[in-house]
């Protein structure tokens, strides 16, 4: 039986139901128009906690990595012979303030300016805050959201960058120790720093042609490493070799460090500084995945660290003719030095394996260049430039790069920086002359250009220049 339904009746249910649904729209409304502002402010707080968290880690990292300059001065003061150790400290601090003068003037312009068909950045003039950071430091607070949205400091990203390129020229100044003038040096730092460094960044992080290849490089084993590597190989060729390094037969006089615990103390704040070298460069840490990824890298850092030591002193005895503490430590550089440029891998055993590899590669170039009479006091060219080149061309192994981009990025690279080195190293040796006099490196730079020794109360002996024993 179907009941009948009154005409009023039916009109009244639909007005019920229309006022009800009015109602729940204008809740609904209500509620929107009070949370909207809660999810945006919650929204302004998540990006402003990610904005002070990458802007903190550019800058801790940075901290870290600017340490490593002391790890440099370390290792190279233990390396030379006491005479020597005085220059070796001017040296490192001086270059630390030339290449942060040079990269803030123009060197990061050249290499994060807007790049002039894929080469060279933009040939500005200092570098600072951005507008609107300047206008929020002045008290504008409608600022705050520019200077938010950007993902950190503008100031903080050019100091992890500075701190790179001081890296780059510390490598240098290793591979000269003991025979290279003190201005000469600075010279060719200043533009290493200015001018060399950053054209091969414009390439590379900067946008330029290598990156646009496919060129991968997270930390810098060829554009850190691998330019300091080449610029101390062109620097050697035109200096020459230490008085007496090489007899007459053509071997090598051995020149055992002076002080191993400074040495080892060195490479341990290098180790250190490590962490932020290739952790830092993740470039941020506003993210689950972020802090993920840096994690990885770090201990991706260690292993390869690490494997580098066994590697180096297992290899020591069949190649040096014994177990050399000075090869176990410059297998862990070239450990570090070959993970740089790949350090993201999950598996994390292929770490190991690129670390080992590189400090068997960099053992033996040390031994070769003994063989060829290449003098580098601290085998930096093996550590740095072989190791480089291995840990670039490793890259395409487990952190998915192109084997053969690696290759044309390492040659490109290496050509540009040695051929231009080269040039700069003879300009320099034909005017100031890059060579200090026989008297000096004789009674060493201390005395001779500093007046000033780092072992005042040891007596100097007289050794033997000639070229035989």
């Amino acid at each position: 039986m179907i009941r009948s339904i009154e005409p009023h009746s039916f009109l009244a249910t639909i007005l019920r139901n229309r006022i009800a649904a009015l109602a729940v729209a204008g809740i609904v409304g209500l509620i929107i128009l009070l949370v909207r502002p809660a999810i945006a402010y919650a929204a302004g707080v998540e990006e402003e906690t990610a904005f002070v968290l990458n802007t903190f880690s550019f800058l801790v990292w940075g901290a870290l990595v600017m340490w490593m300059c002391a790890g440099f001065t370390m290792l190279e003061s233990g390396s030379v012979r006491t005479k020597n150790s005085s220059m070796i400290c001017l040296k490192n601090v001086g270059i630390y303030s030339i290449a942060g003068l040079a990269y803030f003037v123009i060197g990061y312009n050249l290499m994060y300016g807007e790049t002039v068909g894929g080469f060279i950045g933009s040939f500005n003039l200092l570098y600072g805050p951005s507008a609107d950071e300047i206008a929020l430091l002045d008290g504008q607070e409608g600022a705050t959201a520019s200077v938010i949205s950007n993902g950190y400091s503008v100031m903080s990203d050019w100091f992890f960058q500075m701190v790179f390129v001081a890296t780059a020229a510390s490598i240098v100044s290793g591979a000269l120790a003991e025979r290279v003038k003190m201005w000469s040096f600075f010279v060719f730092t200043l533009l290493l720093t200015a001018v060399i460094y950053p054209i091969v960044g414009a390439w590379t992080w900067g946008g330029g042609w290598l990156a646009d290849m496919g060129f991968q490089d997270f930390a810098g084993s060829t554009i850190v490493h691998g330019v300091g590597g080449w610029a101390a190989l062109a620097g050697i060729l035109v200096v020459g070799p230490r008085l007496g390094k090489f007899r007459r037969d053509g071997s090598a006089r051995p020149t055992p460090p002076s002080n191993v615990l400074v040495v080892t103390l060195g490479v341990f704040i290098l180790w250190l500084g490590w962490f932020g070298f290739n952790g830092g460069s993740q470039l941020a840490l506003g993210s689950a995945l972020d802090a993920v990824a840096m994690s990885n890298v770090l201990v991706n850092t260690n292993l390869a660290a690490a494997a580098g030591v066994i590697a180096a002193l297992a290899v020591s005895r069949p190649i040096m003719g014994r177990i050399d503490l000075f090869v176990g430590l410059n297998g862990a550089i070239a450990g570090l030095v070959s993970i740089t440029a790949g350090p993201t891998m999950t598996d994390h055993y292929w770490a190991i394996i690129i670390g080992a590899i590189g400090a068997v590669l960099c053992t033996v170039a040390i031994k070769l260049f003994e063989k060829i009479k290449l003098d580098d006091v601290v085998g930096a060219v093996p550590a740095h430039l072989v190791a480089g080149v291995w840990g670039t061309l490793a890259a395409s192994i487990a952190a998915g790069a192109s084997f053969g981009v690696q290759v044309v990025g390492v040659l490109a690279v290496g050509a540009f920086v040695f051929l231009v080195s080269w040039i700069v190293w003879r300009l320099i040796d034909l005017t100031l002359t890059a060579r200090v006099s026989r008297q000096v490196e004789e009674l060493g730079q201390d005395a001779g250009e500093l007046g000033i020794e780092a072992y005042p109360e040891f007596v100097l002996m007289a050794e033997k220049f000639d070229d035989e024993d």
